[in-house]
């Protein structure tokens, strides 16, 4: 059965999080992992002029690329957070919209050299309807790369996520996980080519690797 998912009731959730998540002095970053200083950067997106962050939360990422002379715009569901990274990154050259993810990008004309997601929309969005509209909005030999956590062995599809904690009101979401293969698999069958999927292993061992991928319109 899919994931039923509440836009508004998503959004209180990500409000939330933004509240507590956003700090004032934060500094721009880019990093896939968890890990800070673990892993490539954004040397993945290739050499892009445009780039797109869907699910871009505090816009770290959004405003280092914008610092680099990218035209870098994000895209995240929470008003909160928006209102915070434009008030903050915005006088740095970067730009953010308010939107849902799968609405903006059937609804914008707009194509990017890269388009991403860190620990962002990909996780959170149903992939059979996201990679399809991303396909679109990229470039002739664009880049979608992303990453999030691998999944847990068996634990495959959508997965239930409450808000941290498992206490308070019930607010909750869904995160996607699959194989790597099983993502390769729904890239090409997307349109995509020269996937590449895999997870790169935390720094210390036994602890949780970052799952990591790339592909090419």
């Amino acid at each position: 059965m899919p994931a039923q998912h509440d836009i508004a009731a998503e959004t209180e959730l990500w409000d939330t999080y933004a509240s507590s998540a956003f700090k004032d002095d934060m500094e721009p970053v880019f990093h896939w992992t968890q890990y800070a200083g673990h892993g490539p950067g954004p040397e993945l997106l290739d050499d892009p002029s445009t780039v797109l962050e869907i699910g871009c939360g505090t816009g770290r990422a959004v405003a280092y690329l914008a610092q680099s002379g990218i035209k870098a715009t994000g895209v995240d569901l929470s008003p909160v957070m928006v209102k915070k990274t434009a008030e903050r990154w915005g006088p740095k050259g970067a730009a953010f919209v308010c939107a849902e993810v799968l609405e903006h990008l059937r609804d914008r004309t707009q194509t990017y050299d890269a388009i991403y997601s860190i620990f962002g929309a990909v996780w959170f969005t149903d992939p059979t309807k996201l990679f399809p509209l991303v396909i679109e909005r990229l470039n002739p030999g664009g880049v979608l790369a992303f990453s999030h956590p691998p999944a847990i062995p068996g634990a495959y599809g959508p997965q239930g996520m409450y808000k941290g904690g498992f206490t308070g009101k019930a607010m909750y979401t869904y995160r996607y996980s699959y194989t790597p293969e099983r993502w390769t698999q729904m890239l090409e069958k997307a349109g995509f080519r020269d996937v590449e999927a895999s997870v790169l292993d935390a720094p210390e061992p036994g602890h949780i690797g970052t799952l990591l991928i790339r592909a090419h319109r």
